[in-house]
């Protein structure tokens, strides 16, 4: 098993690391909160990562997958949330002090964290794909909850250290001073995945 266990885990690292909109929004809620809010966003991601390896393990992602019109309906959802974060972050206005002020609040910071893992049924898929290799009829519950926990705290630790790396005190401060630039460059780049999602759906 801890052979398996290492493939499991050394998969799911390069899948948290891949650049996507879950690290655009931690990213963001560290340049506007800090470390509380980006670790709040990171941990909230966490927890739909977790979600959906749990399902993966039970098959009910499966439905999720199989099921077009789900499929879709997830697509179109998650198409529309991270629009929704696109435009926030253009709509961005510099305070007069020049740093950004940290409006919201770390139920937001967890609000987006869970959704933008949530409504991303690629997230799905992959776990399927994942666990699909190691998981068969004789693999027993506890290795099952091992899986889906590897693939959960995996992802709170690579979010939790991103939040940490970028809220330094040595350049938090100089980031935030430009924080409604890089709100805006986020809102571009959300926006542009969201269109891609889109694109795909109406495939």
């Amino acid at each position: 098993m801890l052979a398996t266990w290492i493939s499991v885990a050394i998969i799911c690292a390069l899948g948290a690391m891949s650049p996507g909109p879950s690290l655009v929004v931690v990213l963001r809620h560290t340049l506007r909160g800090g470390r509380m809010r980006g670790a709040a966003a990171a941990v909230a991601h966490s927890v739909g990562i977790g979600l959906y390896a749990l399902l993966a393990m039970s098959g009910l992602a499966v439905l999720i997958t199989a099921s077009a019109q789900v499929f879709r309906a997830f697509q179109w959802a998650g198409a529309a949330y991270l629009a929704w974060l696109g435009i926030k972050g253009l709509l961005a206005k510099p305070s007069p002090d020049m740093e950004m002020v940290p409006a919201g609040t770390n139920r937001g910071a967890v609000r987006d964290g869970f959704f933008v893992a949530f409504l991303n049924p690629k997230i799905a898929v992959f776990l399927i794909a994942l666990f699909s290799q190691v998981v068969g009829p004789d693999t027993s519950w506890p290795e099952r909850a091992v899986y889906a926990s590897t693939a959960w705290l995996i992802d709170m630790l690579w979010y939790l250290l991103v939040a940490w790396l970028f809220s330094s005190p040595k350049w938090l401060r100089t980031l935030q001073r430009r924080a409604v630039w890089f709100e805006r460059i986020f809102g571009v780049v959300l926006l542009a995945l969201a269109a891609r999602l889109l694109v795909e759906t109406l495939r």
